[in-house]
């Protein structure tokens, strides 16, 4: 498999009254056809990180080995900024994707989403939305052990994990939520496991461990995919933490799980399309 050189350039965008920053990454050398355009969502649970995180994830082998066009949202943080603030940014990123795809080299009928933890929350939340409204179409989604659900789960209400555990995500869904956390006025797009009809939305591929609190409701959203006729899998990793693949990057089973999920995007990348309207 061919390694591309990439270029970073970085962009700023409007978003109502305030403007964000978008981090692009793409191939050196453009490809003679367009290639799946991929926006990448930062974790760190809804609060803290922030687009440049991505050198560090998954994301960044979409770009150096598969030749992807990647942008990153530098999306506000909810410390300052609670929902949807962090939603209206992500979404302003992918519809910037959509409508400049033709410059960045993107085809327009592969426009992907993914990320970790609260960022693969975020992109399965982008999934919903951009369903529900109708102005773009995600061909493919990739919510790696994402933060899903807001109330409690058998693996979330009692989890003393390493990294991640009950305390630091209840503190962190308070924070995003303000005042609805704790209520059944939470909507889809701020915790996705809140979703009913999970019909219509883009295939998925994702990957868990099974001690880390993320592991339920990562689960059941694959199985709600699935029941709903989606294209839907999920590779689960006996004894991983939260973010296990991020601290033993060089790790046998951590390399066999890097291929997985690559397999997975490169088998995205020839079978699933999602035409703009």
């Amino acid at each position: 498999m061919a390694r591309h050189l990439f270029l970073t350039e970085r962009r700023v965008i409007p978003v109502g009254r305030h403007k964000i920053k978008l981090l692009i990454l793409r191939p050196l050398e453009r490809h003679p056809e367009p290639v799946p355009g991929v926006l990448w969502v930062h974790g760190g649970g809804y609060q803290s990180g922030s687009a440049k995180d991505i050198f560090a994830t998954r994301a960044l082998s979409l770009v150096v080995k598969f030749g992807a066009v990647l942008v990153a949202p530098n999306y506000r943080l909810s410390k300052k900024h609670p929902y949807p603030a962090a939603l209206h940014d992500c979404y302003a990123a992918l519809l910037y994707l959509k409508e400049h795809a033709e410059e960045l080299g993107v085809r327009p009928d592969q426009i992907m989403v993914g990320g970790e933890s609260a960022g693969g929350g975020m992109a399965a939340a982008l999934c919903m939305l951009a369903h529900d409204r109708g102005e773009v179409n995600i061909a493919y989604q990739m919510p790696l052990y994402p933060m899903l659900d807001d109330r409690d789960t058998p693996s979330n209400r009692d989890n003393h994990a390493p990294n991640w555990n009950t305390r630091r995500n209840q503190k962190a869904w308070k924070r995003y939520l303000r005042e609805a956390y704790g209520t059944d006025i939470v909507s889809c797009y701020a915790a996705p496991a809140r979703r009913e009809d999970y019909r219509g939305l883009p295939p998925c591929y994702t990957f868990v461990g099974d001690i880390e609190p993320f592991y339920s409701e990562t689960v059941d959203y694959v199985r709600h995919l699935q029941e709903a006729g989606v294209e839907a899998a999920v590779d689960v990793y006996p004894d991983w933490f939260h973010a296990y693949d991020l601290f033993f990057p060089a790790k046998k089973v951590v390399r066999e799980a890097i291929a997985r999920f690559e397999e997975h995007f490169q088998y995205a990348a020839e079978h699933y399309f999602a035409p703009q309207e």
